[in-house]
């Protein structure tokens, strides 16, 4: 068998059987294959795609061209979730604990942010001596004793993703649905969980932009899910605008802590409690959504997700006394804030608009080698259907100097439209699957 064949396959159109993606894949992994034939590899799928079957072959294949985390020895349903990645949206957060904190095991491996994006590892390293970086023992150890642990990927889980994504990041392959299930799949399924959650973005701020898509996308997840024996499910939700009130990583990390005290803005935290009840129903914790909804909001106002919390970040190294005082977080020396021109009724917020500010502020980067200030970001952003008089504050902005804030506030006055009469708000749940 040789390389050239399965590209020569694929680009005609033909499905590939599991056997000569495991050569390609692995050979790619191991170096055997080069990057230029991987590529076209890449370019063959993003152009021909692949069938149901193909994707789930492709998914296995990259799961196994590492380690996987065996579970077994932990007691307990072990469900995860996740989100294709929006504007403010720190849900992971808080929601690993409070599922947690109702029997459920949550083994979460999660990612750093890129472009507009944020990314949950960036947030918990703005938590004072957070360590994402756990080997396998480790992290089991973290999810035994708390009952979730969020680490980062590591170089022995899933190589053949790290490499390949890579490199479709470099060759405008990455909007390959094919190649975007495999890449999460693989990565999640390797957790040894027993079921998953989507929360798949649907707007201006996320990658999918149309109902159609983020549709099509949840449908290819879930069936490779199902395929390899797992229960899933997911949710399309809105992200025109961002989720709560602050846009950057020790900011995120303060309104997570919030919403586990209950305190937290009203999107995020229903959006925490949606997906934490779906969570609950795949670990047969609450036989629906309904039952689980009074469970979820008794742990919230207990404190005992909190406690969990509290008690993870202490396990993976960090200073536990962020949660009862968030001002130990990252703050930025230079604040401004940004006042409203017009009075009337926010209908917009553009939440594309909201994650370039705060990639001008220092809170994102651009590569993955560039350096992120947790202390940098938005806070205290007005929401769509509020009504603001002339003068009012629309958000605080946050930066390490005033040049940047300067360079952003014009872009994040952009971001908001007012007008004089208030329009009808779009659901948060745009779909269920």
């Amino acid at each position: 068998m040789l390389p050239q064949w399965i590209i020569e396959k694929k680009r005609d159109g033909k499905a590939l059987t599991e056997q000569e993606l495991a050569f390609f894949i692995h050979g790619y992994t191991r170096g055997d294959i080069p990057d230029y034939q991987a590529a076209a590899f890449a370019m063959a799928v993003y152009f021909k795609g692949m069938t149901p079957a193909e994707t789930s072959a492709l998914t296995k294949v990259m799961m196994n061209s590492g380690e996987t985390i065996d579970t077994r020895s932990i007691i307990g349903p072990k469900v995860d979730k996740h989100s294709t990645g929006g504007i403010g949206d720190k849900i992971s957060i808080p929601l690993a604990p409070l599922v947690a904190s109702c029997g459920v095991k949550v083994p979460m491996i999660s990612g750093r942010g890129l472009g507009i994006t944020g990314g949950t590892l960036d947030k918990l390293e703005s938590i004072p001596g957070f360590n994402v970086q756990l080997q396998p023992p480790a992290f089991l150890a973290v999810l035994q004793s708390c009952g979730c642990a969020m680490i980062g990927q590591t170089p022995q889980i899933v190589p053949a993703d790290r490499k390949l994504y890579a490199l479709r990041d470099v060759t405008a392959t990455v909007p390959s649905i094919p190649l975007i299930v495999s890449s999460i799949m693989s990565k999640k399924l390797a957790e040894g969980i027993d079921g998953l959650v989507l929360d798949i973005k649907c707007g201006s701020g996320a990658f999918m932009q149309t109902p159609g898509k983020a549709k099509e996308l949840a449908n290819a997840l879930l069936s490779v899910g199902r395929a390899m024996g797992k229960r899933v499910r997911a949710l399309i939700t809105a992200m025109d605008e961002p989720l709560g009130r602050t846009v950057g990583n020790a900011l995120e990390v303060a309104e997570s802590i919030a919403i586990l005290r209950d305190e937290g803005p009203a999107d995020s935290t229903d959006l925490t409690l949606e997906l934490a009840a779906e969570m609950l129903v795949l670990a047969g914790i609450s036989p629906s959504t309904e039952v689980a909804f009074p469970l979820l909001r008794q742990k919230l106002k207990s404190g005992d997700a909190l406690k969990v919390f509290r008690k993870m970040i202490a396990a993976q190294g960090g200073d536990p006394s962020v949660v009862e005082n968030p001002a130990l977080l990252p703050s930025a020396p230079c604040r401004k804030i940004l006042h409203s021109g017009s009075a009337g009724y926010i209908t917009s917020v553009n939440a594309e608009t909201v994650g370039r500010v705060a990639l001008l502020l220092g809170a994102g980067r651009t590569k993955t080698t560039d350096t992120v200030d947790h202390a940098a970001g938005i806070s205290d952003l007005a929401k769509s259907g509020e009504r603001v008089m002339m003068g009012q504050p629309l958000a605080a902005l946050h930066a390490s100097t005033p040049d940047r804030i300067n360079e952003a506030l014009p872009l994040l006055k952009d971001a908001f439209i007012i007008k004089p009469a208030p329009v009808t708000a779009r659901p948060l749940i745009l779909d269920r699957i």
